[in-house]
């Protein structure tokens, strides 16, 4: 896959940029895999805004992914790769040997009519999914388990990629993007390979409009605030706030918010 640059016929056109979709080789979904997508806003279950900068955005079918990859040791052939609305990773349809079809996320490089497999007995090969107790050290991997036989957690975006870099008895450890050192059960499935849709996060949006279609709504800066609204709002004419950058309810930027001590004993090394 590639960029592809627009001329700029117009100031929302200068910087815009798109993949080219080289990989893609459908447009239509698989229907029996695909329900329908209701738009929440931000809001919960009362009605209230939880999450800002949310709303409106086109219409989309959420497709079914099947992260758990456990139907084991049935071969499966790729019948198409497809764009996927809903995440930044490209997807491909699966048809099993017996017939059922499932989709799953595409890893880099997969081409239709290639088969993959999962289980203990898969090969060491793109597009497979084993247990880490099966694979290689060193081995680059995503759709990552957290505990057995739930489905894939870690590493699942376009362009990711985690290493194995050790095994025991009971864990291994996955170093991920981010430089974070992590066990995981050695039992846990991942995939072979890197997420697909690479160059993402080239990939210039160009214009705000192209934001709202996505649902992204515009991000209201804390100093244009009114000082109710906001600890940095207010003041006489424009001003810079006069404290440093912080949330609506003054919980300043750049604080450690991981409240978790549960799952820190798995966390060998962080990411900062």
């Amino acid at each position: 896959m590639g960029i592809r640059i627009y001329k700029p016929t117009s100031p929302g056109r200068r910087f815009m940029s798109v993949a080219d979709f080289s990989e893609v080789t459908t447009e239509k979904a698989y229907k029996p895999l695909c329900v329908p997508l209701r738009k929440r806003g931000g809001r919960n279950n009362a009605g209230r805004v939880t999450v800002w900068k949310r709303g409106g955005g086109n219409k989309r079918l959420y497709r079914i992914i099947d992260f758990k990859r456990d139907k084991f040791g049935v071969p499966a052939t790729v019948e198409t790769i497809e764009y996927d609305p809903n995440r930044t990773a490209r997807i491909a349809l699966l048809r099993y040997a017996d017939g059922e079809r499932r989709y799953i996320l595409a890893p880099s490089g997969i081409k239709v009519g290639e088969q993959v497999m999962s289980g203990p007995e898969a090969e060491i090969k793109t597009g497979n999914a084993l247990p880490l107790r099966n694979m290689p050290l060193g081995t680059f991997i995503h759709n990552i388990e957290l505990r057995p036989g739930q489905g894939g957690r870690l590493v699942r975006s376009a362009g990711a990629q985690a290493q194995l870099v050790a095994k025991d008895e009971r864990y291994a450890q996955i170093k991920l993007g981010s430089g974070e050192v992590r066990l995981v059960p050695i039992d846990c499935m991942a995939t072979i390979g890197q997420v697909s849709n690479v160059e993402h996060e080239n990939v210039n949006y160009g214009k705000a409009g192209r934001r709202r279609w996505l649902g992204r709504r515009p991000s209201v800066r804390g100093v244009a605030m009114n000082p109710i609204d906001h600890p940095l709002g207010g003041g006489e004419g424009r001003s810079s706030g006069g404290r440093p950058a912080c949330s609506p309810w003054g919980r300043p930027e750049g604080v450690r918010t991981r409240k978790n001590p549960r799952t820190d004993r798995f966390i060998i090394k962080r990411r900062k």
